[in-house]
């Protein structure tokens, strides 16, 4: 039975999170080129719904729509403990990947998550169940994590909405996000980072030709070293931006990501 399934899977998970020792890998990630999950209409999950559930003695109802949701509390990560092993969802856990795990929405659901110490914003797809400390709402992969600055000090205070993607056509990258992401910050689509700027600067001409609007090579020092980063916008709002995300990646710009300055 489905449901029996899913009971075992997140038990299981919860006892091996009391047993077995959870770290980083020794792969070091670069927060600035940690791309967002891309918000898809995905169908819920056979497996990872079930109207209710049970670990270590505690009942959890699983929300039959994620419509609206906003939850403050706290963030976790979990990494190389977990890393290939089947999630809440039936998919394998892939720490570098921007997935999550929450205890009550349903799955998969895209959330936004804004880490109230720093301020930074991360999209990532709940695919899990989790966590189950006492005031923590979400479990970030390792690259979430990273991309949120919450790895190095292991948990930190967050705000997480849901996005409505049952707005979001097949066919299209038009997807309704939570009006907070719309006003807070300039969206940009970030289409790749180079060490030289003669680069850069070929790319951006060349999206010129192809009629892209906005497009602008911004440069950044880090640790004495210049990265030239080619950029489209300020966009108006999301729904535009992940437009401008599908138009890029269907002429091979896959590293493209959609940013919130």
């Amino acid at each position: 039975m489905k449901y029996g399934l899913v009971a075992i899977i997140v038990f299981v998970s919860a006892l091996s999170a009391c047993s077995l020792r959870d770290s980083a890998p020794n792969v070091k990630l670069d927060a600035n080129n940690i791309r967002d999950a891309v918000p898809a209409n995905e169908p819920f999950s056979r497996y990872g719904n079930p109207e209710s559930y049970e670990v270590m003695g505690k009942t959890y109802q699983v929300l039959t729509t994620n419509l609206g949701f906003v939850q403050k509390g706290d963030a976790s990560w979990y990494g190389t403990k977990f890393h290939g092993k089947k999630t809440s969802s039936g998919e394998d856990y892939n720490m570098y990947a921007m997935t999550a795990a929450h205890k009550t929405l349903p799955l998969p659901t895209y959330v936004e998550v804004k880490n109230l110490e720093n301020g930074k914003k991360a999209i990532v797809k709940v695919n899990d169940r989790g966590p189950f400390h006492e005031g923590r709402i979400i479990d970030l992969s390792y690259a979430a994590a990273t991309k949120l600055g919450v790895a190095g000090n292991g948990t930190a205070p967050v705000e997480i909405r849901a996005i409505n993607t049952s707005a979001l056509d097949l066919n299209t990258s038009s997807v309704v996000v939570p009006a907070a992401a719309k006003t807070s910050g300039k969206i940009l689509v970030q289409v790749a980072a180079f060490n030289e700027s003669a680069q850069a600067e070929q790319v951006a001409t060349d999206l010129r030709g192809k009629r892209f609007q906005s497009v602008r090579v911004n440069v950044t020092d880090a640790d004495g070293k210049k990265f030239y980063r080619v950029r489209i916008g300020p966009i108006p709002n999301m729904d535009l931006a992940y437009r401008v995300l599908k138009d890029l990646n269907e002429i091979g710009h896959n590293a493209a990501s959609v940013l919130l300055d």
